[in-house]
């Protein structure tokens, strides 16, 4: 577990248990959307307030499941901007949509992390209750689907679905924003440019020691995946990703 999930699980935890010791003591930071200008300061809070265990377990389960990989990839502090950025931009647009609807949980800040791992993973499959195969770029698109139904229709279940909507919008305007040269994944692999055939034949001299280390857990996990299954299960997107960190003599061009 990375520096930053773990420090986002435990402050949820504590927060949670003091949330359920001492119940009056969460209503100073629930942010409703309509008192915003008068508590400035619930724009932040709200992320770690819960409505119960099921509630907190979701969103700490998807933390877990996401937000290291997404952490190592993008570096502890763009991770950290990632997901308050993302919990804030839920906030605001609830002000927009839910003026109204009392806010809490970690949702928003979880589906931003959750659109990052998709826009650098899209293809990997993520088990829905343990069982249900569901690539990454689905997950977000099918949520997303599901968030502005229920959202148009008028949010019911206690659900803060344009919260979640908001965690999407903001956590693929901070990616982009870091990514000028749009060098993120695209949910389509057809628009990303395929190594030719003979790109990562000397995979092996890859060196990893000299691979940043932002970098580095992503490209030994793509090692040992060739490793134990070939270099034909890597993805498109991985392959591309790979084929930068070759020898510079020992790589075609990319096609």
């Amino acid at each position: 577990m990375t520096p930053w999930v773990r420090r986002f699980l435990g402050a949820n935890l504590i927060v949670f248990f003091v949330q359920t010791t001492m119940p009056a003591f969460a209503d100073a930071f629930v942010f409703v959307p309509r008192l915003a200008l008068f508590r400035p300061w619930t724009i932040v809070t709200y992320m770690f307030l819960h409505a119960g265990i099921s509630h907190i377990l979701f969103n700490m389960v998807g933390l877990f499941f996401f937000g290291s990989r997404v952490e190592e990839r993008l570096g502890s502090k763009r991770f950290v901007q990632l997901y308050f950025i993302s919990g804030i931009s839920g906030a605001l647009l609830s002000v927009a949509f839910a003026p109204n609807a009392a806010i809490i949980g970690a949702s928003a800040a979880v589906f931003g992390v959750m659109l990052a791992f998709a826009m650098f993973w899209p293809r990997d499959q993520i088990l829905i209750w343990g069982i249900i195969p569901v690539q990454a770029r689905w997950l977000v698109i099918i949520t997303t689907v599901m968030a502005m139904y229920s959202g148009l229709g008028g949010s019911r279940g206690g659900v803060a679905d344009f919260a979640h909507l908001g965690g999407y919008l903001g956590a693929w305007l901070f990616l982009r924003l870091i990514d000028p040269a749009k060098r993120v994944a695209r949910f389509k692999a057809s628009t990303i440019g395929k190594p030719s055939a003979n790109v990562l034949t000397n995979w092996k001299q890859v060196d990893v020691t000299r691979v940043h280390e932002v970098n580095r857990d992503e490209v030994n996990r793509m090692l040992d995946k060739i490793n134990f299954s070939g270099l034909a299960s890597l993805t498109p997107q991985e392959r591309l990703f790979l084929s930068n960190f070759v020898p510079p003599d020992d790589r075609a061009p990319i096609s």
